[in-house]
């Protein structure tokens, strides 16, 4: 038979009824042989072979104490092999080009860093006036955007006394800084506005993986004198739900 590069159309039946198994022991408790057919409709004859033949394959676990099966960890390790090879600047792109189409301003994707978040790609606006984005970039803690992200929901230590100063607007002590960041886990996202660098001015929001660590940072950026205060609260919803989004794609559950 000549080979198309396609699946089969044909299933293999068995294969199926292991799948609906599966998806029976899928809200994370003990299930037995009985309750199982049950709830499948396969007959509980059947239902003990699939069991017999997954845990043999280590997809599923049999409780000796209970009698009864439950899915095991190796459906994690599947689960991390595919996690593994995703490439969050791939997943990224479509949300960045999304942003940009929105808010009419540059996006930009920034990943965490030992100190700093650093910039690792970006979509610029189309505007004849607009932000210029710069791979490899750091975003400083206390006084951009994606840094204070970082600082708020990343594994990092705060800045050390004294703050470097770049503008009048740059956050300067310890307290005031602390007191941004549990605004920013309130809200779910940060903002700078001309704290870095004059005329500048820029929100981001968090992307989790699968484990709930701070796996990137969307942002979005543009001129102080365009995206303005009212300007960023009106893009602060569509850069949440993007970076949520975007979570949701590395294997973060939903709420």
């Amino acid at each position: 038979m000549a080979r198309t590069g396609q699946p089969a159309v044909r299933h293999v039946a068995a294969v199926e009824r292991a799948f609906v198994v599966l998806d029976a022991l899928s809200d994370g408790g003990e299930l037995g042989t009985n309750e199982i057919a049950r709830r499948t409709g396969i007959n509980a004859s059947t239902v003990s072979r699939l069991l017999a033949t997954l845990a043999s394959a280590r997809f599923v676990e049999h409780v000796p104490e209970s009698g009864r099966y439950r899915l095991s960890l190796r459906l994690i390790e599947l689960g991390n092999a595919v996690l593994g090879r995703l490439d969050l600047r791939s997943l990224a792109r479509p949300h960045l080009q999304a942003l940009v189409r929105g808010t009419g301003e540059t996006a930009t994707l920034s990943a965490p860093g030992e100190h700093d978040a650093i910039t690792v790609d970006f979509a610029h606006s189309s505007s004849a006036v607009q932000s210029v984005a710069q791979l490899g970039r750091p975003s400083i803690g206390h006084a951009t955007a994606a840094g204070k992200v970082l600082l708020a929901f990343g594994d990092v230590e705060l800045p050390s006394d004294p703050f470097a100063v770049f503008t009048p607007r740059t956050i300067v002590t310890r307290s005031e800084l602390e007191e941004e960041l549990e605004r920013i886990r309130r809200n779910g996202y940060a903002t700078a506005r001309e704290e870095r660098e004059e005329g500048l001015a820029a929100i981001a929001a968090p992307v989790f993986d699968s484990r709930g660590d701070l796996a990137g940072i969307l942002g979005v950026q543009g001129p102080a004198s365009r995206f303005d205060a009212e300007a960023m609260r009106a893009a602060s919803g569509s850069l949440v739900a993007h970076a949520t989004a975007l979570s949701h794609e590395l294997g973060r559950p939903s709420a």
